[in-house]
């Protein structure tokens, strides 16, 4: 049976979008597989590793026979990007064997039966559902997502806390040593919901949703989300636990605050960094009228010192952060300014962005 005859590149790119959540080292020899489904004139591709599934669909030609059957992905998207751009290739399937030919290479590979395949079951009935432009979730992402734990034993810090509430979509992540915020508006009015989707859906989502006002549809139930975007549809398992209380972490009235450019910090900051060692990341920044004095030092008796004028005329305050979490929102954020303001030495700082009164940025204090 031929399942496809198509274009290299008609065929690279459904794979590419499914392949990604397959892990190369399988408890199941099945799961490094993907499915492919043949009916008529559409192919889809699914992959699944139990916790999330993605299938999207291609119109790749072929005859018009119906069947299914599951192959390598890592060996079948290997084969196709080796091949030249221009070459059209055809996956016909015999004998248990899929065979890819392009011009006069030609590759055999076993197949496992479709119906052994474990697909992820879609939930019964999703009480909430919400149309967003793609754009607006990837950026929701992208402002938060460096904030979330890895490998934590707290399991529901290892991903990231959604909330649909009336007219808002709110995003939130924290490790427990700093805690990113950021929120859109929406034109629906959704009852309220907390979820917290896993690290590896929200990094699969980031790879796949694309910067553009096509519509993504977002369908939650008690346990699984799934989101629906162009020919894609991934769904995912959801975190189980108690998110912690974002909104007692978020300190309020600062009196001690200044403006920065953001690209001056960053540099001075990664320069400090040098001088840091892989097991201690502490920076030491002084805040006082006029100035930021920044400095580092590590076991080997070496030292970064740099100073920067800042319009400020608060307190003095002699504070160390883990220069890491500084670095990950200064990289993630596009703005031009970063504000920053400051308690004590023993409170947690609060990075906000002037154009952008819906991100929230708290990191911890870390004695130097």
């Amino acid at each position: 049976m031929q399942l496809v005859k198509t274009s290299r590149d008609s065929i690279l790119r459904p794979l590419q979008i499914v392949s990604g959540i397959v892990e190369r080292r399988q408890t199941l020899p099945i799961l490094a597989n993907i499915l492919i489904r043949k009916q008529g004139d559409d192919v889809s591709f699914l992959s699944t590793d139990t916790e999330i599934q993605i299938t999207t669909h291609a119109q790749v030609g072929g005859d018009s026979d119906e069947g299914a059957t599951t192959v390598a992905a890592r060996k079948l998207l290997d084969i196709l990007r080796s091949l030249p751009e221009s070459a059209d290739v055809t996956l016909t399937l015999a004998n248990k064997k899929m065979t890819v030919q392009a011009g006069k290479a030609r590759f055999s590979l076993q197949t496992l039966a479709a119906e052994d395949f474990p697909t992820v079951a879609p939930a019964e009935n999703y009480g909430t559902k919400l149309v967003l432009p793609q754009k607006t979730l990837r950026n929701l992402f992208n402002m938060v997502h460096f904030a979330m734990a890895q490998q934590d034993i707290r399991y529901y810090l290892n991903g990231l806390l959604l909330i649909v509430d009336g007219k808002s979509v709110i995003a939130v992540a924290t490790d427990g040593h700093r805690l990113a915020f950021c929120q859109a508006a929406t034109e629906q009015d959704c009852p309220r919901q907390e979820v917290i989707i896993p690290r590896k859906t929200i990094l699969e989502l980031q790879r796949l949703l694309e910067e553009s006002d096509q519509p993504i549809q977002i369908d939650i139930s008690g346990n699984q989300i799934k989101l629906g975007f162009g020919d894609t549809e991934l769904v995912s398992k959801l975190v189980e636990g108690k998110f912690p209380d974002y909104g007692r972490v978020m300190p309020k009235g600062y009196k001690n605050n200044f403006t920065i450019d953001r690209d001056t910090l960053l540099r001075a900051l990664q320069r400090a960094a040098i001088m840091t060692s892989d097991k201690f990341k502490g920076v030491r920044c002084i805040v006082a009228p006029g100035s930021l004095k920044i400095s580092s030092t590590n076991a080997d008796q070496e030292e970064a010192v740099e100073e920067l004028e800042i319009d400020y005329g608060g307190d003095s305050i002699d504070i160390g952060f883990n220069v890491s979490y500084l670095l990950d929102v200064l990289n993630n954020i596009k703005s031009e300014q970063i504000n920053i303001a400051l308690g004590d030495a023993n409170s947690s700082a609060l990075l906000s962005v002037p154009d952008n009164p819906d991100f929230r940025y708290v990191v911890m204090p870390m004695r130097i």
